[in-house]
């Protein structure tokens, strides 16, 4: 399990980590989000204890990584992809690092088959694709088979067939009761993967809980009916004080749940084709939630912001 508490960084006159609290539990993925200068990175790098927080804490596991005998028994990292010297070979990049920690070639072996890296094992990294790097440095987090697998972006330059790969670690990882921490500007693939997300934008944590909730909760409520007489259904749902709009085949319905929607269908011997409610996708809640906390915005020619 990953616990933040109040953890706060600052650079300069940018804080950008500010008191932020959220918990990554074990047995599921969380996926953390956030615009581009959010303070993701800088929040993973204090949980690795690569960067001092200036205030509040980081744990895995009950407590500072550094506190753990084995580090990479107890947590594995993929941060930047291109932290490999580019003349060494993927097998012996791997064995450099698993000297230093007290693995096993065994286990630079199962790696290095684990992630795809087979046929490129005795290739120089400078050689790699962005793709076939990702894969090294998830290799190189996995290294240690750790209880705990934190990624930053881990699906960039992969292909579809990588991606599902990804995705299937991720879940397989948490199935086994172990902690996953997954960041990605891909909504639709953090939905695919992840239990619960996490949204921090400015460095302040905005949302956390489940992908259902937090979708749950940006949902428009509408729901769509088609039935056998829309014109009666219409004036049945008027009575009870919802909105009703027609479209060219079917009603949208605003302010009457669909079990109440159905009742009255029932009641009037009208047949009902189909009752559906609304849900926001996960990249819509994102976006909702996040739209005043963009940081970084493009232009268009005309120089309005978007």
């Amino acid at each position: 399990m990953i616990e933040v508490a109040g953890l706060t960084k600052t650079y300069g006159a940018k804080r950008a980590v500010d008191d932020i609290t959220f918990t990554a539990p074990a047995g599921s993925v969380t996926g953390f989000l956030g615009p581009n200068g959010a303070g993701k990175s800088t929040t993973m790098r204090m949980i690795m204890g690569l960067d001092r927080p200036d205030a509040g804490t980081a744990t895995i596991d009950g407590k500072p990584l550094i506190q753990h005998g084995a580090p990479l028994r107890v947590a594995g990292a993929l941060l930047d992809a291109k932290s490999v010297t580019p003349g060494r070979t993927a097998r012996n990049h791997l064995r450099a690092f698993a000297a230093t920690h007290g693995i096993s070639k065994k286990r630079v072996d199962e790696v290095i088959e684990m992630t795809g890296l087979t046929a490129v094992a005795k290739k120089r990294a400078k050689r790699f694709s962005l793709g076939m790097g990702q894969r090294l440095g998830i290799a190189t987090a996995m290294l240690g088979d750790p209880s705990t697998l934190i990624m930053d972006e881990p699906v960039n330059g992969l292909d579809p067939d990588g991606v599902l790969w990804v995705r299937n670690l991720a879940k397989q990882f948490a199935a086994e009761g172990r902690t996953v921490l997954l960041s990605s500007h891909l909504m639709s693939e953090v939905q695919l993967t992840a239990d619960r997300v996490v949204v921090i934008g400015r460095g302040k944590v905005l949302a956390q809980g489940s992908v259902a909730d937090f979708t749950a909760q940006a949902a428009s409520g509408a729901v769509t009916v088609k039935s056998s007489d829309d014109t009666a259904l219409t004036q049945l749902i008027a009575t009870e004080g919802a909105e009703v709009t027609a479209t060219t085949d079917a009603l949208v319905v605003n302010g009457l749940e669909p079990a109440r929607i159905a009742e009255l269908v029932v009641g009037a011997g009208i047949q009902l084709h189909e009752l559906v409610k609304s849900n926001a996708t996960l990249e819509e809640a994102y976006l909702r939630l996040t739209a005043d906390a963009v940081e970084y915005h493009a232009t268009t020619q005309e120089g309005a912001a978007q």
